[in-house]
């Protein structure tokens, strides 16, 4: 409850419990505030939604588009200077339905490429990128967005496949050219770092809507934020 409180908060400062433009929502703040979470967290449809808060399809799609976006992340806080912080950044793909913003990926699905940054001392996300077509490669991708203007003056690490990006990735060995043994012990220690975001991915894909996202246009970039959001508050001590 405590958490929800949290959220409920952040919704009514950001203009929540304002009635859009139109006549008085049937359903109050906390009760939308809820309609949101539900949906994100079990991808139920319209339809399936509206008879479990009394109203009509119509209005949970329009309670979903009005809440969604004041549910965006918030810088992750931090208590030490952006010189000694370590973030992680990483990529996963969802599936969408709109053809528009996904492409057929690696995963045999028209799916998007979502970049997401964590700490990794608090496992908290920092910022989360628009999502790009999921045949686009993550360097390509981490380059065409504001991550690269986040992160200046912090160090990051990344896998094998921001090389060239001006990360921190694992050494590469060549033909003919093994790794050395202290270059073996620090991709070991880089792995092991770097799996805390593969854990905060298992996390926030708890939250349904980031395994087959029905929405369009930004939908999925609300829903990205949101659950980051929520994800934050969970894990916020």
């Amino acid at each position: 409850m405590g958490r929800f409180e949290k959220l409920l908060r952040v919704v009514r400062e950001r203009g929540g419990n304002g009635p859009g433009g139109g006549r008085p929502w049937c359903l109050p703040l906390a009760e939308r505030v809820l309609l949101v979470a539900v949906y994100y967290r079990t991808n139920l449809t319209m339809r399936q939604l509206a008879p479990l808060f009394g109203c009509s399809p119509a209005t949970v799609c329009r309670v979903i588009q009005r809440l969604g976006p004041l549910l965006a992340l918030e810088p992750a806080p931090s208590s030490v200077p952006g010189a000694d912080r370590l973030w992680i950044v990483d990529c996963t793909l969802i599936p969408v339905r709109d053809r528009k913003v996904a492409a057929s990926s690696r995963n045999y699905r028209f799916s998007a490429n979502v970049q997401v940054i964590i700490d990794a001392d608090t496992r908290l996300v920092a910022a989360s990128a628009r999502p790009a077509p999921g045949n686009k490669a993550d360097a390509h991708v981490c380059r065409e967005s504001d991550l690269p203007t986040l992160t200046a003056g912090t160090t990051v690490i990344a896998d094998g496949a921001y090389l060239g990006t001006g990360l921190i990735v694992p050494h590469r060995g060549r033909a003919g050219r093994p790794l050395l043994r202290g270059q073996e012990e620090d991709n070991a220690q880089h792995r092991r770092v770097r799996a805390r975001v593969e854990h905060t991915f298992a996390r926030m894909k708890n939250w349904k809507i980031l395994r087959d996202c029905r929405q369009r246009g930004d939908g999925l970039h609300h829903a990205v934020q949101a659950v980051a959001t929520m994800h934050n508050l969970a894990m916020a001590r």
